[in-house]
């Protein structure tokens, strides 16, 4: 197609073939006020378009005198069941009008293929438009029936409490914000409820910017609440909850079996907040600003900006967050400034790193900031040819891990708790996670001012050793020594 011609300038067609298709687009475009003209080779066919008010003429579409016929037309559409008689007719116009739009009826992938190097634009395939037509149909029926039912859930009592995941982040907080926004829409008071802490410096700013109420699961008497909904928990290895459980929504299939009355579980998808943004489309919300913002970060941030297993449905549902959400606190979330001390660790990191193949494992050294742990771990996960990094430090009488990954054959919460769930708490994801273990524990000696230097090197000796380990890496194997070099 000459590329001077745009699609806005197309007033003109021609359907080459009406059968059921053809009449079907032609009766479309007649509706919108296009200059149609239709050749057939049928002539009773011909004949009862005439009757309906339509431009139709008898022509064979293989022969030079259809060629002729569309000379005039812009946008040509090749629509007859005989896949052969479009293939010449494609041809045939090509050769003649190199400036003409042509799209073209295919009957398989095969076919489709044919017709493309004959010189068609587009080509369709009825049936496969159909099926995806009907596979449409279906999900949408599906989403409208889930709805239904989680609307159901929710209406049945008038407090709902909304547990996210241990220490959540984003996908998890955003999911529960949306999942309040419905209560709330609803008339059902529901609260947001979170174990751990909000760790990372990343996720504060989002709940500060964004205004979000989180309430520590310590401060809060689930007995009170006559509806539980958990959102993106499945990576919980244990029960999070002892109680009965009303709601369960996540894009992983759960460790632990909730029974939940409503589940939504969609492996298919790569965020919680995915799946929310659908029910928030269905129930046809009026979608204040912070939720849309709230939900396209936890989508841009699992799917590490749309970089790591990113799905259709992700995809579609950022592009209808977007225009609602507020771009300027987004920036502000996704650019915290940096303190002197998350510089200094982060310097120390990159000091003391040592790589084995692509993973990195770092000591820090005794820090007073242990959210700086997760940022040094995100900054080293960019360097050059680096799929895992691992940062740990010890602050009062504990060591802190904070772990990324971008290897998707790596579990790096597995990692953890395979290297540590004996010794220490570990939380986190396939992607993401920390850890917590008591320093005497791990080196069994008092800890004391005199030997803090011999604990640093135990715990640096010790921790590395099982994090390689873990990993599948060998800690005697090549690599970068403490020094970097």
């Amino acid at each position: 197609m000459n590329s001077t011609v745009s699609m806005a300038s197309m007033s003109s067609y021609a359907i080459l073939g009406c059968g059921s298709v053809g009449h079907a687009v032609a009766e479309e475009l007649v509706a919108g006020e296009k200059d149609v003209l239709i050749l057939d080779r049928d002539e009773g066919r011909v004949e009862a378009l005439r009757d309906q008010d339509l431009n139709a003429r008898t022509a064979d579409i293989r022969e030079a005198a259809a060629v002729e016929a569309v000379a005039d037309r812009d946008v040509i559409l090749i629509l007859s069941s005989d896949v052969e008689a479009n293939r010449v007719a494609v041809e045939n116009i090509r050769e003649n009008a190199e400036n003409k739009f042509i799209i073209a009826r295919a009957s398989d992938p095969v076919t489709a293929d044919e017709l493309r190097e004959d010189g068609a634009d587009v080509v369709i395939n009825p049936s496969a438009v159909i099926a995806d037509s009907a596979l449409r149909a279906l999900e949408q029926g599906e989403l409208e029936y889930r709805a239904a039912k989680l609307a159901e859930v929710i209406d049945g009592g008038e407090t709902l409490a909304i547990l996210a995941h241990r220490s959540p982040g984003p996908d998890s907080i955003a999911s529960a914000v949306a999942l309040q926004a419905i209560a709330d829409s609803r008339g059902v008071e529901a609260d947001i409820l979170y174990e751990g802490e909000i760790g990372h410096q990343e996720n504060r700013a989002f709940v500060n910017l964004l205004g979000i109420e989180l309430t520590s699961l310590d401060d809060a008497d689930l007995e009170a609440y006559d509806t539980l909904a958990l959102v993106d928990c499945a990576k919980a290895s244990d029960p999070v909850v002892e109680k009965d459980v009303d709601i369960f929504i996540d894009h992983f299939e759960p460790e632990v079996d909730y029974n939940a009355t409503f589940q939504d579980i969609r492996p298919n998808v790569s965020s919680t907040s995915t799946i929310l943004t659908k029910y928030v489309q269905e129930f046809d919300l009026s979608l204040p600003e912070a939720v849309a913002t709230a939900l396209l970060y936890g989508i841009r941030a699992e799917t590490l900006d749309f970089k790591r297993d990113t799905t259709p449905a992700d995809l579609t549902a950022a592009a209808y967050l977007y225009p609602f959400a507020d771009h300027d606190t987004l920036e502000q979330v996704e650019s915290p400034s940096m303190s002197p001390e998350t510089l200094d660790v982060l310097a120390e990191a990159i000091r003391n790193r040592q790589v084995k193949g692509s993973h990195l494992v770092s000591n820090a050294g005794f820090i007073r900031d242990r959210d700086a742990l997760s940022q040094a771990a995100q900054h080293l996960l960019n360097l050059e040819g680096i799929t895992t990094s691992a940062v740990f430090a010890i602050a009062d009488d504990t060591i802190y891990l904070a772990a990324r990954s971008k290897d998707i054959r790596m579990n790096i919460g597995k990692v953890l708790g395979d290297a540590f769930d004996d010794v220490g708490e570990v939380v986190g994801h396939s992607t993401d996670a920390s850890a917590k273990i008591p320093l005497g524990i791990f080196t069994g000696l008092e800890i004391s001012g005199d030997n803090r230097e011999t604990l640093l090197q135990l715990t640096e000796e010790a921790v590395r050793s099982k994090l390689f380990e873990a990993m599948g890496v060998e800690s005697g194997s090549g690599g970068e020594g403490s020094n970097g070099n």
